[in-house]
């Protein structure tokens, strides 16, 4: 009869998602990042906030669970950069580790096949910086996922920041788009700036493209070029833009760039050097124009790991955030119960500033700043809304 009772209670305790060993209770939540492959810096900020945001809550006894505190196991996932990978990771940290939440991957080409995994095994997944619409969006209805969140804009609101600061602040009347195709998230925004642009009077003269791995950008360079843009816009990643802009400059292209969040990594500034000085980007945060809760963060993360931490590292510890909370609204350590918890938000106060989610939507609502290059650092330049 013990042995019958104390099955019953473990596969309760399972379907739940947290395990229970003999010395204590413990919630497994899962990580996906993109420790190797090509952007191993997005990777390791959403690692380093993850450990140090789990490192926190368990050192005030844990997350407030109905009655009780329970510590938090992290389980971490390397998608090597990969969509398969990423949707592979999802499925074994669900299936096997048996995690109540997941928090990754970052970049939509990734976090989208793994959305699609947590959609279907009613498990709730948070990307901390996937701003592509299609991650939280089905798209055979047309309807939100019920299960899939995001603590970032979107590219709709991204795209037409920027387009409307191309056109104010930098009076750019005529703009070039270079982008990779092969990629949801460089091809979506993209589309969207494009559209936003041209909405609000600019022209583009130029919409060229390339193909993820693609080292030369010569030929679309010359194009852009010939088109005489006043703004050149990369929505492109860290790992790619300092190569492109070195080339437009060896061709004598000399008018300024702007680019989208991917360019948050503190890796662009190690790899374009003076080369980007004086470009402009839209993001999260700014690290030097940053509210209470954000010092805080900012300050202990410097401590543990010796970098300031970038746009990644902000909105994967207001992940957690929101998970932690979501966790303690529901009372119980429940994938369903977190799931209704965190659609029904009133607000929250994170790092990068305030968000709250509507009952139609899984993309919350946020404002974007935009950062200036100068000196080698990110530099606040302005908040930004459509």
């Amino acid at each position: 009869m013990r042995k019958v009772l104390a099955l019953a209670i473990a596969t309760c305790l399972f379907s739940f998602g947290f395990t229970v060993s003999a010395a204590e209770k413990t919630l497994k939540l899962g990580v996906i990042a993109e420790l190797t492959g090509d952007m191993p810096a997005v990777g390791a900020s959403c690692k380093n906030a993850a450990e140090m945001a789990v490192k926190e809550i368990n050192a005030a006894g844990g997350v407030q669970v109905g009655k009780q505190k329970m510590k938090v196991e992290l389980v971490i996932e390397d998608n090597a950069g990969k969509a398969d990978q990423s949707a592979a990771a999802a499925q074994k940290l669900i299936t096997q580790d048996e995690v109540l939440a997941i928090v990754g991957p970052n970049a939509s080409r990734y976090a989208i096949p793994a959305s699609e995994i947590a959609e279907s095994s009613e498990t709730v997944l948070i990307t901390p910086w996937s701003t592509n619409p299609k991650t939280t969006l089905d798209t055979t209805t047309n309807k939100p996922k019920k299960y899939v969140f995001r603590a970032c804009f979107i590219d709709p609101f991204q795209g037409g920041v920027l387009a409307k600061f191309a056109l104010e602040k930098l009076k750019a009347k005529n703009a070039a788009v270079l982008y990779d195709v092969a990629s949801d998230y460089n091809k979506g925004i993209a589309e969207v700036f494009k559209a936003s642009y041209e909405k609000q009077g600019g022209k583009i003269v130029a919409f060229e493209t390339y193909t993820t791995n693609d080292k030369d950008f010569s030929a679309q360079l010359t194009k852009i070029k010939d088109a005489k843009p006043d703004v050149i816009f990369l929505p492109n990643y860290y790992s790619e833009v300092p190569l492109q802009v070195q080339q437009a400059k060896r061709l004598g292209i000399n008018v300024p760039f702007i680019g989208s969040d991917s360019w948050g990594s503190n890796e662009l500034l190690t790899l374009g050097g003076a080369d980007l000085n004086g470009y402009y980007f839209s993001t999260h945060y700014a690290a030097d124009n940053a509210a209470p809760v954000a010092k805080k963060f900012i300050e202990d993360y410097e401590k543990t790991y010796g970098a300031k931490p970038d746009d990644v590292a902000a909105l994967t510890y207001d992940a957690f955030g929101l998970l932690f909370g979501s966790i303690k609204s529901a009372g119980k350590a429940d994938r369903e119960a977190i799931r209704a918890a965190l659609s029904t938000l009133p607000s929250y106060k994170g790092v990068t500033g305030d968000m709250k989610f509507q009952a139609d939507s899984r993309d919350p609502i946020k404002s974007a700043v935009v950062l200036q290059i100068k000196d080698g650092k990110f530099t606040y330049f302005t908040n930004a809304n459509p």
